[in-house]
């Protein structure tokens, strides 16, 4: 078969669209829309409107842009590359790679290493891509934008980026090189007149034959050629191949069918050429020594003076092993029965020795119980450890003592379940002592006894035992707190009709209650203040088992806030050295054991007040409890959890967030109060002017005075006698108010103060209190903007008066909004602080509410205005009637306004109204094309013009607030 049919018949083998490459279980596809809607499904993504196909290796398509392509695009691009694609495309690419990655895996890889044309023809290689990257950049149907990846994803600097030399790679120059040329130079002069001489031609020229220097050369070699297989190693004639090689009977059996006389002459060629090779082996040779004669003749000349040198030697030797054997004779024989004896003592002493050892060991077992007897338990373990090291050491192979050793590990193992129940019983009475007992440690000389002898032990368990302990204390400690408490407290219905103690502890009222949390926290401190000195304690011992020196064991004792004075008789105890029973490593392993379990007992604590709070608070206690009730629940909680904090070193979240859940429930009711309070007095109000009680004038004065956003103390002997103002004193300022905003404002002391007794719910008040403040907002909005309060309170129509009232009220809110927020500044965490933005926008919503009426006001007297200037005619009488009307309405406007707002805020409004109705009265004199000509109607027009100009200064704060009258004339 031919190559090319070969490779038409590999390549029409595989049909792209009858199985998916990627997907190991695919089945065969019927029809190339089948296997066109499998790619759909499975290898395609869709990214926002453009379709990328995933059908490839590493799921990337390599004829497909990874911006992706519309939805007909993607479908000719499947039908081309995909389907009807030469040779298979992608998919027979893939399938090669899939087949060899499975034959590596299978461990089929065959181990020819030669090309196949078969297998190798669809692998892909660089001349396969279609797309190179100059040609991608240069595309020009792409925008700049498109192209322009490298800068957009590495900056601005990349294409001009400059790459400076590395300082640690030095410039090579010429000069680096001078030592070597000056080293070599004299080398290469001298190779090259040996190449001159060699290629020089026997009558001194350049011939072009080579030389006889060569051609000596390629003789040798071609001698050494014919002979090199008999110098070879693996020459044997038992080979039949080199056997033939050697001596060519093909030759021979085909000179039998021959004459005689050409066997003979076959048989001398053979004879000849093996003795020519023995020719050129002897000529080598010759050659080789009379090249190498000199050195021959230097060996020769060394033999006599070498022989010479050796008989001396043999002389000097026999002389050397007489002297030996005189030395052998008179000393060494003499000084080895000294050396005999000597060593039989050291034998007789060693044995004296063993049999004291031995006498020892037998006393090993009354010497332990004697020291168990007296609680001596390192003393003890001290003993049988050495007495194991003797045993296996030095009196190892002693049969008499061949049961000792077991007998030994049995009491080791003694000991330790000894040591465990004594340290049992030693936590379970400390921990179980009555609360009064104000001693920390109570047994401390047999709980250290029994400590340093687990820690000789390297048993590490007795933390794990002390913690189990420790909860089961506090759990029995908190139970008869709760006991004790109902039963001090003068429940009769309790053991009638509550089946449960916390069904008898919900009966208690919030004083009992309060006193009972108190005894549960003191309860509670006094046991993390034992496991702190019991921490104390086992950091000082393991400090000592671990080599560490007093100083550093009172260190760590004044680190863990134990009283140095309280382990006294450690120190005393332990006054001489202790030896090392513990390494650094478990040192540390155990420290770390150690603080995690003071860290558990205290979170085990917490978890035991969090389950009485619960007990209580499922009725819904806690969710009806007043503020200052709430109050001092809350500073309970803290000073307790504060307490257990510089005990354990550790914030305990457990009550803390049961109080935070608490608290959080406290402000949404304290919120849906005063939001509902709010909303039905603004529904009610009737926005006329309220005379301000002196609760709230004192409660604004306290404010101002003293910075605080606080509530003042009430005042004794003081009633219905307290006088009420009209307006409302801030500072300097004064304020006509409405009844809600002075409720609004003792609702932001309220929420201030809740600060101050909640600093953890300082966040969610805040949110509530600006939504507050939003709603307030609003509601005014709707009522009087909005004309709200017609329908409600059944005001006939939202006068001048009501819009001037409710912008001075917004604008006491604002007044307060700075100081209300430096103090929630003051206690708001600092991930929180973005939230403080939300008073800039709040203040923000009240002065656009605040010009919002100030334009509604303007608009009334625009209105008024342009009604009366529609009747307007230059005529006689002067003023006119016109004018007259005006000037009435804008005093009535005045009088409105004057008793409610600041006098600088109407004659900034009154400015206003004066530059509208300028406007407008230049818009009708313009209409009557009257103009500034000095005529009579010109005349007419100022006359009126100063009747309106001085009529203002009749008014308070008004005087001279017309001064030019010329903008009526620019009006065109």
């Amino acid at each position: 078969m031919s190559l090319t049919a070969l490779q038409s018949q590999v390549t029409h083998q595989y049909i792209p669209w009858k199985k998916c490459s990627l997907c190991r279980d695919a089945n065969v596809f019927k029809s190339p829309r089948d296997f066109s809607q499998h790619l759909r499904d499975f290898h395609c993504s869709k990214e926002g409107g453009s379709y990328v196909c995933r059908y490839g290796m590493n799921g990337v398509c390599p004829s497909l842009p990874l911006e992706g392509v519309s939805d007909r695009d993607y479908d000719d691009h499947v039908i081309k590359d995909h389907i009807h694609t030469e040779h298979g495309g992608a998919r027979s690419k893939i399938r090669s790679i899939r087949s060899e990655e499975r034959q590596c895996s299978e461990g089929q890889a065959t181990t020819n290493s030669d090309p196949c044309i078969v297998q190798d023809q669809f692998k892909w290689t660089i001349h396969n891509a279609t797309v190179n990257l100059p040609a991608l950049l240069n595309d020009p149907r792409l925008v700049k934008r498109e192209t322009d990846f490298f800068t957009k994803t590495w900056g601005q600097s990349f294409e001009k980026a400059e790459i400076l030399p590395s300082p640690y790679v030095p410039e090579i120059g010429l000069k680096h090189f001078e030592k070597y040329l000056r080293k070599t130079s004299v080398r290469l002069k001298k190779h090259s007149k040996n190449r001159d001489k060699l290629t020089e031609a026997p009558t001194g020229g350049k011939d072009i034959f080579p030389s006889l220097h060569f051609k000596q050369l390629e003789q040798g070699r071609a001698d050494y050629d014919q002979i090199k297989l008999f110098m070879s190693t693996q020459f044997n004639l038992e080979n039949p191949e080199i056997f033939n090689a050697v001596f060519p009977w093909s030759q021979i059996e085909e000179s039998k069918s021959t004459q005689q006389t050409d066997k003979r002459q076959s048989t001398k060629l053979l004879q000849e050429k093996l003795s020519h090779y023995l020719d050129s082996v002897e000529v080598q040779i010759a050659r080789q020594i009379s090249q190498k004669s000199e050195a021959f003749f230097h060996a020769m000349t060394s033999h006599d003076e070498l022989q010479e040198n050796l008989a001396h030697t043999i002389q000097c030797i026999k002389q050397l092993r007489e002297y030996i054997n005189i030395l052998n004779e008179k000393i060494a024989k003499e000084s080895l029965k000294v050396i005999k004896l000597s060593r039989t003592k050291a034998n007789y002493q060693a044995l004296y020795n063993k049999l004291k050892i031995m006498s020892s060991i037998h006393e090993t077992q009354p010497t332990i119980q004697r020291l168990l007897s007296n609680n001596e338990f390192i003393g003890s373990l001290d003993l049988i450890s050495t007495s194991q090291d003797v045993l296996c050491k030095d009196l190892a192979g002693i049969h008499s003592f061949r049961h000792l050793g077991s007998q030994l590990a049995e009491m080791e193992k003694l000991i330790d379940k000894m040591l465990q129940a004594d340290f049992n019983r030693c936590i379970s009475m400390e921990l179980n002592r009555p609360v009064k007992d104000a001693l920390l440690l109570a047994d401390e000389e047999h709980l250290v006894s029994v400590l340093f002898g687990m820690l000789r032990q390297h048993k590490f368990n007795f933390i794990d035992v002390y913690r189990e302990e420790a909860f089961t204390a506090l759990k029995a400690t908190v139970k008869q707190t709760v006991v004790e408490a109902v039963a001090i407290a003068d429940c009769n219905d309790t053991e009638n009709n509550a089946s449960s103690l916390a069904d008898q502890m919900r009966l208690l009222n919030y004083p009992q209650w309060m006193e009972l949390l108190k005894q549960v926290f003191a309860s509670v401190m006094v046991l993390l203040d034992r496991t702190k000195a019991f921490h104390g304690l086992v950091t000082n011992i393991m400090g000592m088992a671990a080599g560490k020196n007093k100083a550093c064991s009172d260190a760590a004792m004044a680190a863990s806030g134990e009283d140095v004075g309280e382990t006294e008789y450690l120190h005393v105890s332990l006054s001489e050295d202790v030896d090392v029973m513990i390494t650094s490593a478990e040192y540390d392993k155990a420290q770390v054991c150690l603080r995690e379990m003071l860290y558990a007992v205290s979170d085990y604590g917490h978890d035991r007040c969090v389950k009485v709070m619960n007990a209580r608070a499922k009725d819904g206690f806690l969710d009806r409890l007043s503020s200052s009730e709430f109050v001092i629940l809350s500073r309970c909680i803290e000073d307790f959890v504060s307490d257990t904090e510089q005990v354990c070193g550790r914030k305990s979240m457990s009550l803390r967030g049961v109080l935070q859940n608490q608290a959080n429930k406290f402000v949404a009711r304290f919120h849906e109060e005063r939001k509902n309070k709010l909303s039905l007095i603004l529904d009610n109000e009737r926005w006329r002017q309220a005379d301000v009680p002196a609760e709230f004038q004192d409660l604004v004065s306290h404010v101002i005075n003293t910075g605080t956003l606080t509530l003042p103390e009430k005042k004794s002997g003081t009633g219905s006698t307290q006088i009420t103002k009209q307006y409302l004193y801030a500072g300097e300022e004064e304020f006509a108010v409405v009844g809600t905003v002075l409720m609004l404002v003792k609702m932001m002391v309220e929420y201030c103060q809740c600060v101050v007794d909640i600093p953890s719910a300082t966040p969610d008040l805040l949110t509530r209190l600006i939504d507050l403040l939003k709603m307030f907002n609003s509601r005014t909005c709707q009522l009087l903007i909005g004309a709200g309060a017609r329908q409600l309170v059944g005001l006939k129509t939202i006068s001048t008066k009501n819009l001037a009232l409710a912008s001075r009220c917004l604008q006491l809110v604002v007044f307060f909004i700075p100081q209300v927020k430096e103090h929630f500044e003051q206690t708001l965490p600092a991930k929180n602080s973005n939230m403080l933005k939300n008073f800039k926008k709040i203040t923000k919503d009240y002065d656009d509410h605040i010009e919002e009426i100030n334009l509604k006001l303007i608009s009334i007297s625009e209105n008024m205005t342009e009604s009366q200037l529609t009747k307007y005619e230059v005529k006689a009488p002067m003023p006119s009637q016109c004018f007259r009307t005006i000037c009435k309405q804008l005093a009535k406007l005045h009088e409105a306004l004057v008793g409610t707002l600041p006098l600088s805020q109407i004659r900034e409004l009154f400015q206003r109204i004066n530059q509208s109705f300028m406007h407008l009265l230049g818009k009708r004199l313009a209409a009557l094309k009257v103009t500034n000509d000095g005529g009579p109607q010109c005349g007419l027009v100022i006359s009126d013009l100063t009747f309106y100009s001085g009529s203002f200064n009749t008014l308070k704060g008004l005087e001279n607030l017309v001064t030019s009258t010329n903008a009526v004339w620019d009006v065109r």
